[in-house]
């Protein structure tokens, strides 16, 4: 899992538990909707587009026969790149009014959503989720995306916020499910399948662990962000500053001081913050009890 740091757009949201603030981070997986979309992003986008069609092709008997038009429509679309979302949502859209029912569709509805998701385009990003999630509702890629961007973008005071949040659980515990229970499809090596479960689970847990934050569950965040920090060897600096929070609220000053420096040791902007939180939760794991 990629560092997800902020680099603009949408800089600070709201914790309504803490009446803190912090940078919101990208998702994993080179799909920061905050940032231009270098070479590195579009290949690790293509490569999901890659994994899906070879689920696909696990998945469902081949086609009697190709068509050569349809072959070509994917191709533009897979070639449109991520950097390039208005024209990637359009080709995709077309391609799945024409071929509702092509082996590409699931590939295609997920690189829709994270299309949406690098614009910022939340309403769009919500409805085409739900479009590609009741036609594949085992896809992991949108259900760990839409179970992670609910509880960073969260609105505490709208009046689904709490459905929200029971949706972004659902999302992310069945992703988890999925994920265990998914075997290696044909053109990856054990590595490559074992990297890519791992990035997907590592996401899933991170999300839920926002989740959980929201909700003030703070021992159930705890855990989450643990198993998402450590499936990484480029943990998301957000999930150690929350997972600081978590542990102040049980009063284990110890360990949120470690989870807060950890986090002022990765660039970026927290790190400030969460240098002074680590010297605070030191003072306060000092004091007599």
């Amino acid at each position: 899992m990629r560092a997800r740091t902020i680099c603009n757009g949408i800089a600070v949201f709201a914790l309504a538990a803490s009446g803190l603030a912090f940078s919101t981070p990208s998702r994993a997986q080179g799909t920061n909707p905050n940032k231009v979309v270098d070479q590195e992003t579009q290949q690790n986008q293509n490569q999901q587009l890659e994994q899906h069609t070879l689920q696909g092709d696990q998945q469902k008997p081949p086609a009697p026969k190709v068509d050569p038009a349809e072959e070509a429509a994917y191709k533009a679309f897979f070639d449109a790149g991520a950097s390039a979302a208005d024209t990637r949502i359009q080709l995709g859209t077309d391609f799945l009014a024409k071929y509702p029912m092509s082996r590409y569709a699931e590939s295609v509805y997920a690189a829709i959503v994270q299309a949406y998701y690098t614009k910022q385009d939340w309403k769009d990003f919500y409805a085409e989720a739900d479009k590609g999630l009741a036609a594949f509702p085992d896809d992991v890629t949108m259900l760990s995306i839409v179970g992670w961007v609910i509880p960073h973008v969260f609105d505490p005071s709208a009046a689904d916020a709490s459905a929200n949040l029971e949706k972004a659980e659902k999302y992310e515990k069945h992703a988890i499910e999925v994920i265990g229970a998914m075997s290696k499809p044909p053109g990856l090596t054990d590595d490559q399948f074992a990297q890519t479960k791992s990035l997907v689970l590592g996401e899933a847990h991170s999300g839920l662990g926002l989740v959980y934050f929201r909700k003030q569950q703070w021992a159930e965040s705890v855990t989450e962000l643990q198993q998402a920090t450590q499936s990484t060897s480029t943990p998301d600096p957000t999930d150690y500053y929350v997972m600081g929070i978590d542990l102040d609220r049980q009063n284990r000053y110890p360990e949120a001081a470690d989870a807060y420096t950890k986090c002022s040791q990765i660039a970026g902007g927290l790190q400030d913050r969460c240098k002074q939180s680590a010297d605070k939760a030191k003072q306060q794991a000092s004091q007599p009890k």
